[in-house]
């Protein structure tokens, strides 16, 4: 029976829940086929229309307890039909993380980030269930970039010489990240998937696309959000700290310690290069041209990290020289020198 979501809630949700007089508030959505609404009823419910031809709601759910059972604070899940694709969560509250931050709060805010993200990586092995971040998904992710952000977005054709330079380069950041310590990974821990409980504890969301992979991936996500920008500085110290507790926890050798910042480096750019393509992927093809007042941050992300290492230069110069020209033409395009909204530890 294809229940609509009142009665899906009503009939295998919390029984505890008064629905009189309930109806449901549509949120704004994220970068999938997925939709949220807020039951009114009492107290308030999160439902969840995911098609189950297009969203991993299996992964949801097996992640959601894995996390939950490894003391990470995730919604708490009440009823589930794979078939239907329709979910009955727990309601965390409307308060992401990018909504509540201040110059006043930031630094705690973010302390309490990384300790979940700790708390994370330092959980059980890796279930037979979660798929592994090989290289050739890092690869199948970056081709996102020629494909969407630099052919169909720019519109940029790309020659033999063109291709074998971006081949080589992904090729590189490929089998450089793959060789970091293999941790759970989020995959979007960011400024919009972490919620601010009343308690000013935060729980975290979205995490379906979840895999096994590099351990500096989550952090770049977390420290260079493609939503907003800290100081620099602020990362710096932000890396060197969390890998000084990676090497106390076991989970860095002493060689693996020295090389942190690389690593992350180079995780950073394998992330920000596919983002480029999805972003531009999201405006095109699935009509959310919202996601496109981003992309000089995250070119000015990318542009720097590839100017640092001399294996990347030449996929540098040629962004700054075929690419910047062309992207400075278009609507959306700001100074990638000067993008991004700061955020403010003060």
């Amino acid at each position: 029976m294809n229940l609509d979501l009142i009665e899906f809630a009503k009939r295998y949700g919390p029984a505890d829940v008064d629905y009189q007089g309930a109806v449901l508030s549509p949120l704004s959505g994220d970068a999938g086929f997925r939709r949220y609404y807020r039951l009114t009823s009492k107290p308030s419910l999160m439902l969840v229309d995911s098609p189950p031809d297009k969203e991993r709601n299996l992964e949801y759910v097996q992640i959601n307890d894995f996390l939950a059972r490894n003391d990470v604070r995730v919604p708490h899940m009440h009823a589930v039909s794979f078939e239907q694709g329709k979910l009955v969560l727990e309601d965390l509250g409307e308060q992401l993380l990018q909504d509540c931050l201040t110059p006043g709060n930031a630094g705690q805010l973010y302390k309490k980030a990384l300790e979940m993200l700790h708390q994370i990586q330092i959980t059980s092995d890796r279930p037979d269930w979660l798929e592994e971040y090989s290289q050739e998904y890092l690869l199948e992710e970056m081709q996102l970039f020629p494909d969407w952000f630099v052919q169909q977005l720019l519109g940029k054709k790309l020659d033999s010489t063109a291709e074998k330079m971006i081949a080589k380069a992904f090729t590189f950041l490929a089998e450089e990240v793959s060789g970091q310590p293999q941790v759970f990974v989020h995959r979007d821990f960011h400024c919009r998937n972490l919620m601010v409980l009343p308690d000013q504890n935060l729980a975290v969301i979205d995490f379906q696309d979840a895999v096994w992979g590099p351990i500096t991936y989550d952090l770049v996500s977390l420290c260079k959000d493609c939503y907003l920008r800290w100081p620099e500085q602020r990362v710096s110290e932000t890396v060197r700290s969390y890998a000084n507790q990676l090497l106390d926890d076991g989970l860095l050798t002493e060689e693996q310690h020295i090389g942190f910042e690389r690593d992350f480096d180079l995780m950073g750019l394998q992330r920000h290069i596919k983002v480029l393509g999805i972003f531009a992927r999201l405006h095109l093809r699935d009509g959310k041209p919202g996601y496109l007042k981003d992309l000089p941050l995250v070119l000015r992300y990318t542009l720097q990290t590839l100017g640092k290492y001399p294996e990347l230069r030449e996929l540098h110069d040629w962004m700054m020289n075929q690419l910047i020209p062309l992207a400075s033409g278009q609507d959306w395009y700001k100074d990638w020198h000067t993008a991004g909204n700061y955020l403010d530890f003060s």
